[in-house]
């Protein structure tokens, strides 16, 4: 079978089309014949240090082709998670990793939803009832940042969206969010609950707005920045707390997965989430694809189709 894997020279980011082998299921493993995958910033960066081979892809989605028992029908519409190995014709996905999809849901909007739901899902779930509370959501533009914008708006959360640019604001009212502000200030009102996905400075000023018990959840760092802070201006605040968010492991320890991802297909399938897929190619134009993620060029979400 066919599958995108990183190409050489290291640097370059870039990927390549080859024959590698077909799928060998374990016990509790489909295969699933991919229909969309969508792309993530983290396995794109990787592939800017990744050996001549290495196959990238954390998301799927598609229609199942081998099964076993307990497991979905051949034919069943379904969208996943592997920890590698997504940008493929043919995938073998654990159960607990896998979920049907409605017959009104597209793929390439399905493909969106495991690694950015899942975590914009999971760091909200941190600190339990949103209701009033003042969210902030740095990285707001992007894929996670989309979702958490709205799964907090409907929780009853007051939404600020942090942004780069007033280009890359654009829509997000639309999404739920009630203020947004370009890059977050180290002085003003304190915020409940910060997401935080850039890392550098941009921690720093989350750790300084953070209320007395608020919450920093942390999850990424975009700018590849270290940061840097006065830990004075953190823990005289209170009580707050800093918390560290990473789905892999979220998805490795069996604390998310099918069920979150069958909830998340049910509310876009209905009309209640909104994916914005700002880029959608065949996965024969992956690189151009790659390189438009990076440089933060695409506005939600970008996914590459499979012919």
């Amino acid at each position: 079978m066919r599958a995108l894997v990183a190409a050489p020279p290291i640097g370059t980011g870039a990927v390549e089309m080859r024959e590698v082998e077909d799928p060998h299921p374990k016990a509790h493993h489909a295969v699933v014949q991919v229909a969309a995958t969508s792309l993530n910033r983290g396995e794109c960066g990787a592939l800017l240090t990744a050996v001549d081979g290495w196959r990238p892809g954390w998301d799927l989605a598609g229609a199942v082709v081998g099964t076993g028992e307990g497991l979905p029908p051949i034919g069943t519409r379904v969208v996943g998670w592997v920890n590698g190995g997504a940008w493929a014709e043919r995938v073998a996905v654990r159960a607990d990793h896998l979920a049907p999809i409605p017959d009104q849901l597209p793929f390439e909007v399905a493909a969106t939803l495991p690694v950015a739901g899942l975590t914009a899902a999971g760091v909200l779930s941190i600190v339990g009832s949103l209701l009033g509370k003042h969210v902030a959501v740095t990285g707001a533009a992007g894929g996670v940042g989309r979702f958490a914008i709205q799964l907090a708006s409907m929780s009853g959360a007051h939404v600020t969206a942090v942004v780069g640019s007033p280009e890359r604001g654009e829509g997000l009212r639309e999404l739920g969010a009630r203020e947004i502000v370009l890059g977050l200030e180290q002085e003003g009102a304190p915020f409940d609950l910060v997401i935080e996905s850039v890392g550098g400075a941009s921690l720093a000023a989350a750790l300084a707005r953070v209320s007395h018990d608020g919450t920093v959840v942390t999850f990424g760092n975009s700018s590849n920045e270290p940061t840097t802070f006065d830990a004075r201006t953190f823990y005289r605040r209170g009580a707050p707390t800093m918390v560290g968010y990473f789905v892999t492991q979220e998805l490795l320890g069996g604390r998310t997965g099918s069920a979150q991802l069958a909830a998340l297909g049910s509310l876009v399938a209905e009309g209640r989430l909104r994916s914005d897929v700002g880029l959608r190619v065949p996965w024969t134009e992956a690189n151009p694809a790659i390189a438009a993620l990076l440089e933060r060029r695409v506005r939600g979400k970008a996914v590459l189709t499979l012919d």
